[in-house]
């Protein structure tokens, strides 16, 4: 492998990073409208993230998720090498900035576990793999919580951010779609991964 991890990561944020306010926001605007590539079930839980750094903001698309009738989570950080645990949210919720800055729910909010997980990262590849900033948060919660159900993973990235290929571990929990402003990844259906357009 002649690029490391960190290095990968590294390429992709600062491409991530260059992206102009008014392309992140056009991204953000084109995931909503395009929603989720298969039917929500009424009730399920969604969990997505409070956007930090230059991620792409989930929230355009958790608003319309909930009118769809989804119940929205996000993630609250306990420990590092500790699964994340999920509180429930509304898009007009206060929230509190947790132990790592990030902004979360209050702790007086009723912790779930969601059906579909919307997953930030920092670059992803056409099989499903992803790299995230290091700590392992999501592979350890995507372990831990698919010991007791099936969690749908969809990582939320733009365009530019996939590169040729992840340098993936035992430990690394591939994602079942990757979304973009352009493309709709699947990885559930075949070796390699196929994409729709649109």
């Amino acid at each position: 492998m002649s690029n490391s991890k960190s290095e990968l990561r590294a390429k992709a944020l600062a491409k991530r990073d260059a992206l102009s306010e008014k392309k992140r926001t056009a991204a953000a605007a084109k995931l909503a409208k395009r929603g989720l590539p298969f039917k929500l079930l009424p009730g399920s839980i969604v969990s997505g993230y409070s956007p930090i750094r230059s991620e792409i903001d989930p929230m355009p698309l958790l608003t319309k998720l909930a009118e769809e009738g989804a119940r929205l989570a996000l993630p609250c950080v306990t420990a590092r090498g500790q699964s994340l645990i999920f509180r429930l949210f509304h898009p007009n919720d206060r929230l509190m900035l947790g132990p790592l800055g990030i902004p979360e729910p209050s702790p007086a909010a009723a912790e779930v576990v969601p059906d579909i997980m919307l997953t930030p990262l920092a670059a992803f590849d056409r099989l499903g793999h992803r790299i995230g900033y290091g700590a392992g948060h999501y592979d350890f919660t995507f372990a831990h919580l698919r010991k007791a159900k099936h969690i749908v993973g969809i990582g939320l990235a733009f365009a530019a951010q996939e590169i040729e290929t992840v340098p993936a571990l035992s430990h690394d929990v591939a994602l079942d779609y990757v979304l973009t402003e352009t493309d709709v990844f699947d990885f559930r259906s075949s070796e390699v991964a196929h994409s729709l357009r649109g």
